[in-house]
This record gives C-alpha cells, sequence and structure tokens, in this order.
C-alpha cells in the first residue's frame, strides 16, 4: 500500500481541530475528521436546548469575531455556534485541509530511539504513521507525518456506563437505557417522542443531565404523575447568569486583579506568603457568590445546596449556568431529586442504598465521556504509558505536549472558562514552536513545570482529577506569550490591565 507524506496531520474536525488548521495552514496539514462534518462536541454531544455556557463575547476566536446581535451577552445555541464554525472554516478556507470520513484506527512511531524526546522539530523525517479507515468508501489509507496534532477532545465516542453488581445492572431492568450520547443523536421530534408519557429518571446532576432534565419536564407539561428524577451522587454548585448582587462575574476570577489572590505555578516564596495571607479575601469571594445563590435559587428547599466551597467548582471547572426553565419546572413538580451514593436496576426502575426504589419506563445516564481512555486507545506504547498519571490529568507541558512523547501536541484537554480562548491560544505556541522561532526549556524543566502546576491545582479543589486553569488563566497565558516572546500585558491602561476582564481578542497577534 502506498504512503502518503505529509509534515503535519491533525485530528480531529472540532474547535481545537479547527485552530490548529488556522494556525499551521502554511504547512497544508491533512485534518481527518471521523464524521462528514466540522463541529466536534457542538454537532455530535448536543440536545436541541443545549447552549454555550459563557457569554459569546468569551467564546470566539481572537481574528473572527461574533456577528453582531441586538445582545451580544447572550448564550448562544448549539446551531448558532456550528453556524459560527463554518463560518470561521470558510472564512479562512480551512475545509481544503480537511478529509471527512476519515477514522484514524492505528498510530505507529516509525523514528528511531534518538528523536524519543523533543529535541528537533520538522527535520524532513517522518516520525509517525497513521493509518486512516474512509467510512465512506470502506477503505485504509497509510499517512507518514514528521508531526501530529491530536484534537479528539475529552468528550464524545467512549461514554462512561456505571458498574453494577450481578443482576444488578441494565439487562434486569424492562425499560430503555440511553446514555446522553445516543440522547444526543435524536432530533427534536424523536427526543420529545422518547420522553413524552413515560416515568424518566435522568443519573447526574452536571450540565447535560441538568438540560435532559428540563427537556424531560417540559415534553411533559400535560401529563399527571409524570415527573423526570434526578438522580444525585455528587451536588456543584449552579448559577442562573453571570451576575452576582449587580455585579459582573467577571470581578470574582477572570482579572488580574483577582487571580492575584489566587496560587499560581511558579509564583516564588513571596507570592506564596501573599496568598497564604490573603486567603480570607479569596474564601470571602466564594461566600459572597454563595450568598447569592442561596437568596436566588431554592437549592435549601429541595436539598441542593453543596457542601464544598463554590471556589472549588470553579477552580475544577464544575461550574454550570443553569437554563431559565429549570427552577421553575422544578417547582411545578415536574424535576425530582434523590440524593445517594449507590443506585441499581430492579425490573422496574432503580433501586437505592436506603433501601427505596423509583418506578421508571426510561433511565438517562449523563455519566459523561472517557476521553483519557479514547486518547490512550490511538497511540501505540511506550507513549499511551506517558499520559497515565496518579492525579488523572493529563501531564502536558503547556497543555500542550509531553516531554516524552516527539513530534505530538495536544489540544483541547486543558479547560478553563473559555475552552476555545484556551486551544487556540495554545495553537498559536505551537505554530511558533513548530518553526522554532523559540526554543523549548530541557525535559526535565518541562516534567518540572507540569508538576507544579498539577499541585496548584491540587491544592485548589478536591476535583482535581480534571485539567482546569480558571483561577490562574490569565498568568497561564503570560508564560505562553513570554515564550512565544509577546507582550504579556495586553490591555491599554494598568487600570484596565488590572480590573477588566482578559479573551480572546486581546491575544489576536503581538503589541
Amino acid at each position: 500500500m502506498a504512503v502518503i507524506v505529509s509534515k503535519i496531520g491533525i485530528i480531529g474536525g472540532g474547535i481545537s481541530g479547527l485552530a490548529a488548521a488556522k494556525q499551521l495552514s502554511k504547512h497544508n496539514p491533512m485534518v481527518f475528521e471521523a464524521t462528514d462534518c466540522i463541529g466536534g462536541v457542538w454537532k455530535h454531544c448536543s440536545f436541541r436546548t443545549t447552549r454555550l455556557q459563557t457569554p459569546r463575547c468569551d467564546y470566539q476566536f481572537s481574528d473572527y469575531p461574533w456577528p453582531q446581535t441586538h445582545d451580544n451577552s447572550s448564550f448562544p445555541t448549539y446551531a448558532e455556534i456550528l453556524d459560527y464554525l463554518e463560518s470561521y472554516a470558510n472564512h479562512f478556507d480551512l475545509f481544503k485541509f480537511i478529509n471527512f470520513n476519515s477514522k484514524v484506527t492505528e498510530i505507529k512511531f516509525v523514528g528511531d530511539h534518538e528523536t524519543m524526546a523533543y529535541q528537533s522539530l520538522m527535520s524532513g523525517k517522518p516520525l509517525w504513521e497513521v493509518a486512516v479507515h474512509n467510512t465512506k468508501s470502506d477503505t485504509i489509507q497509510l499517512y507518514a507525518f514528521e508531526f501530529i496534532v491530536v484534537c479528539t477532545g475529552k468528550y464524545g465516542d467512549i461514554p462512561i456506563i456505571p458498574r453494577f453488581p450481578m443482576k444488578k445492572g441494565p439487562e434486569v431492568f424492562k425499560g430503555k437505557v440511553m446514555h446522553s450520547q445516543d440522547y444526543s443523536k435524536l432530533n427534536a421530534q424523536e427526543s420529545t417522542e422518547l420522553l413524552k408519557g413515560k416515568k424518566v429518571v435522568v443519573v447526574g446532576y452536571k450540565k447535560s443531565a441538568i438540560d435532559l432534565a428540563v427537556e424531560c419536564a417540559e415534553a411533559n407539561q400535560d401529563e399527571e404523575d409524570k415527573a423526570c428524577t434526578m438522580v444525585v451522587r455528587t451536588l456543584h454548585w449552579t448559577v442562573p447568569h453571570y451576575s452576582i448582587w449587580g455585579l459582573p462575574f467577571y470581578l470574582f476570577y477572570s482579572t488580574r486583579f483577582s487571580q492575584f489572590f489566587h496560587q499560581r505555578p511558579n509564583q516564588g516564596i513571596f507570592r506564596d506568603l501573599l496568598c497564604n495571607l490573603f486567603s480570607p479575601v479569596r474564601k470571602t469571594a466564594s461566600k459572597i457568590i454563595e450568598s447569592y445563590l442561596l437568596w436566588k435559587l431554592p437549592l435549601v428547599k429541595y436539598g441542593l445546596k453543596p457542601e464544598h466551597p463554590f471556589e472549588e467548582d470553579y477552580a475544577s471547572c464544575q461550574m454550570a449556568i443553569l437554563p431559565d426553565k429549570f427552577f421553575p419546572q422544578v417547582e411545578k413538580g415536574k424535576i425530582n431529586f434523590k440524593k445517594t451514593s449507590n443506585w441499581w436496576f430492579w425490573e422496574g426502575g432503580v433501586e437505592f442504598d436506603d433501601n427505596t426504589k423509583l418506578d421508571a419506563d426510561l433511565v438517562l445516564l449523563a455519566t459523561g465521556y472517557d476521553g483519557k481512555k479514547k486518547l490512550k486507545d490511538m497511540l501505540p506504547e511506550p507513549f499511551k504509558s506517558f499520559l497515565q498519571f496518579p492525579s488523572g490529568m493529563l501531564p502536558l507541558y503547556r497543555g500542550t505536549i509531553h516531554p516524552l512523547i516527539p513530534n505530538m501536541a495536544f489540544i483541547g484537554y486543558v479547560e478553563s472558562v473559555s475552552n476555545l480562548h484556551t486551544s487556540e491560544i495554545r495553537c498559536k505556541w505551537l505554530s511558533k514552536m513548530v518553526d522554532d522561532e523559540f526554543e523549548l526549556p530541557s525535559i526535565e524543566k518541562m516534567l518540572e513545570q507540569i508538576t507544579t502546576e498539577m499541585e496548584i491545582m491540587k491544592k485548589s479543589t478536591r476535583f482535581y482529577k480534571r485539567t482546569c486553569i480558571s483561577t490562574f488563566s490569565i498568568n497561564h497565558s503570560d508564560e505562553i506569550c513570554k515564550e512565544m516572546g509577546w507582550n504579556c500585558w495586553r490591555k491599554k491602561s494598568w487600570l484596565a490591565e488590572a480590573f477588566s476582564p482578559y479573551n480572546s481578542n486581546d491575544y489576536e497577534h503581538d503589541i
């Protein structure tokens, strides 16, 4: 079989894949998208009511603003986001790089032992061989690349299914069990027909579970005794909008001033002392937000008040924006809650560890995705073992490369308030790295930096198993800018620098 040789291969056509294609376009990259369209999770894991979790002005490419609307702070629907991404791809002529219906089935390392680390880039000699299955023609094509950018993301493809004791799994249940991934494939009519007139149990209490509960409630407005019950293991703080006691939310966490009070990597002994000294300031900010949420939402009434501080959810990117209709449906009795540590199936529904049972016709599992397994299944040994880390976080330098995996980058595995910005600035950094415009630190220094960041995340929240930089995102971007040779301070005045939020517009180009 003939092997097609190229410089750069990009796996995935979601926001990270598009950002990578744009920033690396001078190298004519080949993008492999397993489906027939771009969009990633926005296309394949969204429900009919799914909306963006951040205001649109905070979720846009630095060089391609959203079209003007009456309310630019609104939360776009998933369909609007897909339109925006397609417009972006058309504007920068990215479709010419994308191979649709092209699923990567195997990656092999074809370099030698001397290139088993980041020593030289774009040497003109392929290091990776990639097998791609064209699902439309049912053929396999081999490609060889000098550099690979993995943009398959943490969500989709491999759903997490809870494990159950013998004879207590879905096989004993006489109703229907469906993961949110399968539900997302239904159109509006199909999803309504699935939910209507049924007793539904939704397992989970994060964004997908909350959206599912609202859709279930809306489908059963005229049905008596057909409430949706959310099975909740761990409570998290939910936010109705981006205003706290009349103040914009960004003032609490998304300015240089607010992030100054939070720990960050490489801060030194003096700043470490300051952070400890000002820890009451952090706790006060968290308490102010908690007090507002407890006043605004009936969390205590329905037993939904988390025991941990709000700051821990923010520091782990667990905060969810509530749909407007959620608590009105709860007040109507269309959404109920069951808090439990363990549950399992019986033939008529689900059973809990307090010996109570719940009748159900349909159980929807909003239990998330195994993004790490998806990544490890793709990589060969020994490289997949390098991504295994006791903390559960991916050990990536600048959230992009592993020091021991040569000529390979990973985009879309770091979370923040705006995942689009987080991915795009890393793609800009990656482009300059590939072009040898700056020199990487030693392997030891990079591994030390990775460990330092992980320790900061572990100190910030008990939910540290996801790589979230929300409490030190500006400092993280500063360090990326320094390596690129850019000015770290991006605002026009010291006042704006201290108290205005940062977003992708601040990083369009060097200043």
